[in-house]
């Protein structure tokens, strides 16, 4: 029988490694609006797992544990995932509050043909994130047009 999550996790959630996971923590807090959940440490004081959560999604906050596990700072500043975060309201706002907190953004918000305004941001040890808020709906057929695309599924 399955136990429901004590957590109370979303369905998905995401790994985000850094060199200096509690710097990390306070920055993602004050530029994007993240609220830490659980911090655990050893007896030395090093962070070892931490979760914040943003609406009903939630990252892990983690150090680089192994030598598979990297921080973008780590690796010249490659990435291999881009977190993808929707907002209700105010992309325009929340973008100017990362850049204020020292986010570099790496696309200015745009309006795409498929009906979302996004924004995408560098936090300090080179990881992206992407902002996304929906402005419009688009139907299929105008996104196809629009893109010059051959789109197979779409909203459900």
């Amino acid at each position: 029988m399955p136990i429901d999550d004590p957590f109370k996790h979303a369905v998905l959630g995401s790994g985000v490694f850094y060199q200096d996971p509690r710097a990390a923590l306070a920055w993602l807090q004050a530029a994007f609006g993240f609220d830490p959940s659980m911090l655990a440490s050893d007896s030395d004081g090093r962070l070892v797992h931490a979760e914040m959560r943003f609406g009903d999604g939630y990252i892990i906050v983690d150090a680089e544990w192994a030598a598979h596990i990297a921080s973008p700072a780590s690796v010249g500043g490659k990435n291999t995932q881009s977190v993808y975060i929707r907002l209700r309201e105010d992309l325009g706002a929340h973008c100017e509050k990362a850049r204020a907190a020292g986010a570099e953004i790496v696309e200015e918000p745009i309006d795409r043909f498929y009906g979302e305004r996004q924004y995408r941001a560098r936090d300090p040890e080179g990881h992206v994130w992407t902002f996304t808020q929906t402005v419009r709906i688009v139907p299929k057929e105008e996104a196809e047009r629009l893109s010059g695309l051959s789109i197979e599924g779409w909203h459900r």
